[in-house]
């Protein structure tokens, strides 16, 4: 029996194309750093490679440790960044909100799910602080209470497209893979979870596929789509 649906959030719950969404977010990223002296190019190489640790992390620490040991080892001398990029976002980070293609309201999609009886998780890729992953739900109408769990770089040790990542938020909610179904835009990081067993719904409007791997084998469409889909579980 289904009972949990995981939801992805960019490109799935916010319509945007990940490119758009990254310009905006470095260039008022570096802005806020370079008063510190933090060099714009050399940060946005900075927090690159201390998002491929977290990629690469192993489940021995959480993702912001991995994060911050590589951004700090390859800023010597500069000033601590954390406390400003925890304020970061939640100011300047809410203009990437421009890179939206529409701003919808997607409190009815959640709430139908759960007055159906559905446990609700965010499942975004735990490569951000809490603070901007609330930032950018709001741009599409929701809040902390609407998900059951929200995972984020202090509470996650695995990243997609790694299979763990998905153990560990079955592990925390205790919940077995059968009754789960992933939705989400990536062909290779959100419909990995079919592998641990785990229902899976390719949202296809933003579709992120840069392998150009197959993916005509995955029940898919719009978010809409995926309700009735999801739905259509428990009858």
């Amino acid at each position: 029996m289904t009972t949990t649906v995981l939801f992805d959030l960019d490109g799935t719950l916010l319509p945007f194309e990940q490119e758009d969404f990254v310009n905006i977010y470095f260039s008022e990223l570096c802005k806020r750093l370079a008063p510190l002296g933090y060099e714009p190019k050399h940060t946005v190489k900075s927090v690159w490679a201390g998002t491929k640790s977290m990629i690469m992390n192993d489940g021995s620490r959480p993702n912001s440790a991995a994060f911050w040991e590589t951004f700090n080892a390859m800023n010597p001398g500069l000033p601590e960044a954390r406390s400003e990029c925890d304020d970061f976002y939640t100011h300047e980070f809410d203009l990437a909100k421009a890179s939206l293609k529409y701003v919808p309201d997607r409190k009815p999609l959640i709430e139908r799910l759960k007055k159906a009886g559905f446990r609700i998780v965010l499942a975004t890729n735990p490569i951000f602080p809490l603070d901007g992953v609330l930032t950018r739900l709001k741009w599409v109408n929701l809040q902390p209470e609407d998900f059951e769990l929200i995972t984020y770089y202090d509470n996650s040790t695995f990243c997609k497209p790694n299979p763990a990542y998905f153990s560990e938020i079955l592990g925390k909610i205790g919940e077995q893979p059968e009754n789960c179904v992933m939705v989400g835009n990536s062909v290779s990081e959100d419909m990995i979870a079919e592998k641990l067993g785990i229902k899976v719904f390719l949202a296809n409007e933003f579709v992120e596929n840069p392998e150009n791997s197959d993916y005509t084998c995955y029940p898919q469409g719009t978010l809409d789509e995926a309700a009735e889909f999801i739905l259509g579980l428990i009858k």
